[in-house]
């Protein structure tokens, strides 16, 4: 048992005697009271009373105790619900409103705030961002809003109806929030709606609006979304039924192609396509990443067994690489079949224990695999783990392929292909689209090109190596 639930225990029946005291001594006053007066006329069924009432007593204080202390409706912290309430309140309004909207609130520089201001300040910035939520909805004309916090700086509001009722109100919230000030700490506010059209599930709903908030942050284009129900459902008849399509693209040293890298589709039944960006969120909710990799490793080493001389590139998730379950049939696959693969490894955040990280490379690297790191000079992960792994190969993120970027960045790039040859490693750039960032990139002394400019994607049923 943790400290904390001892310590728990220990409170509760702490406060169970405090609490309880004063009601069994009025108890035993009575009973002691009727014993002494009335003794000789007391009937049998007396003491059975008296015995229930002391046993209820106890029940009635357990009960307060345990179950009060089990059920939160307000965030410490904030004052909105929690996000447990907020969950069984959303529920219940969403079978019993035809149309129902959730905003979703968040504050981006909430980290930043605790590190700089302290984290009182912080807790006191998320009170205040929902006392001033609840009084510009009162003014816009809707009181009594249901406010849960669901984590960290992120807040979300329940309204009856359709998104579109309140388009211009989130218009104006955002445009609003640039004025709050919490003792002149700035809040960076950014929001999404999303209502009961996209799905009845509170969890489609929420993870929905993630991904709105996401794109609105990144200013990508919001993307038409299949229902998540039949979307979680399509994936994973996919997956069962291998139903993939790969494509490669060549990539050039010097007019030569040195390797393809190769690109995963997912065929639905309902004759449409998904891209990595799409099915891969689908997949690691569910589970089943380690599953979809390796199934995807053994038809490229299948449907490419042919061209044993040709190097093919594939991402995969370093969470996968460490797993135990992945890496012994990766090792039995690579055992059976003689192609050469070269992983292409990305993550957001740093994983401290390299040298586990290095011998898993190593022992991989053994049996002819080459390792990439992806998305350096953006990620702050690739930059470290191009310090202490021993990889094959970096490839800049694609936001240097652009002429423009190649030119206004050159020092940054400079920088990174010298510690690169250093260290023995190749540099990398896609998304070459253009006869200028092409000459550019060559001027550069970038080991690896690859775009349109040089050579188009190619399925795999027409491609001939």
């Amino acid at each position: 048992m943790l400290l904390a639930e001892i310590k728990e225990r220990e409170y509760r029946f702490r406060l169970a005697l405090r609490i309880g005291l004063p009601i069994f001594a009025v108890i035993i006053a009575f009973i002691s009271h009727t014993l002494i007066t009335t003794y000789s006329s007391l009937q049998p069924t007396f003491f059975f009373e008296a015995i229930l009432l002391l046993a209820g007593s106890v029940y009635f204080i357990l009960f307060l105790l345990y179950n009060g202390f089990d059920v939160k409706i307000k965030d410490d912290v904030s004052h909105a619900f929690t996000r447990d309430y907020l969950y069984q309140y959303f529920n219940k309004a969403i079978k019993k409103e035809k149309d129902y909207t959730l905003l979703l609130i968040s504050i981006e520089n909430l980290y930043d705030i605790n590190q700089q201001y302290g984290m009182q300040n912080g807790d006191k910035v998320l009170h205040e961002l929902v006392e001033w939520s609840s009084i510009f909805f009162k003014n816009a004309g809707v009181s009594n809003i249901p406010i849960g916090h669901l984590k960290g700086a992120d807040f979300i509001i329940g309204l009856t109806g359709e998104k579109e009722q309140y388009d211009t109100v989130l218009d104006l919230l955002l445009l609003k929030s640039h004025e709050l000030k919490v003792d002149n700490i700035e809040l960076k506010i950014s929001a999404s709606m999303a209502d009961t059209n996209y799905s009845k599930d509170i969890n489609f709903i929420i993870e929905y609006l993630f991904e709105l908030l996401a794109q609105r942050i990144n200013k990508q284009q919001i993307e038409e979304n299949i229902n998540p129900n039949d979307l979680e459902l399509y994936v994973t008849k996919a997956i069962n039924n291998r139903s993939i399509e790969i494509s490669t693209q060549a990539v050039f040293h010097d007019q030569r192609e040195e390797f393809h890298e190769c690109f995963i589709i997912l065929k639905l039944e309902n004759n449409k396509y998904l891209h990595p960006k799409k099915y891969m969120k689908i997949i690691n909710k569910l589970g089943l990443g380690v599953k979809f990799e390796l199934m995807v490793i053994e038809e490229i080493l299948l449907q490419f067994q042919d061209s044993k001389k040709q190097i093919f590139a594939v991402n995969i998730s370093p969470t996968s690489l460490r797993n135990d379950t992945f890496l012994s049939y990766l090792h039995e696959l690579l055992k059976e079949h003689s192609n050469r693969l070269l992983f292409i490894l990305s993550e957001q955040e740093y994983y401290s224990y390299t040298s586990r990280y290095n011998s898993i490379i190593k022992s991989l690297q053994e049996q002819g695999v080459l390792f990439a790191i992806d998305r350096v000079g953006t990620l702050h992960s690739s930059f470290l783990y191009l310090r202490e792994l021993e990889i094959d190969i970096i490839r800049f993120d694609s936001f240097y392929s652009n002429a423009s970027n190649i030119i206004e960045n050159n020092s940054i790039i400079n920088g990174f292909n010298l510690m690169a040859k250093d260290k023995g490693i190749k540099t990398w750039l896609k998304n070459i689209e253009d006869e200028e960032s092409f000459t550019l990139a060559k001027e550069l002394g970038i080991d690896y090109l690859q775009g349109k400019y040089l050579a188009q994607l190619q399925n795999i049923e027409t491609k001939e190596i």
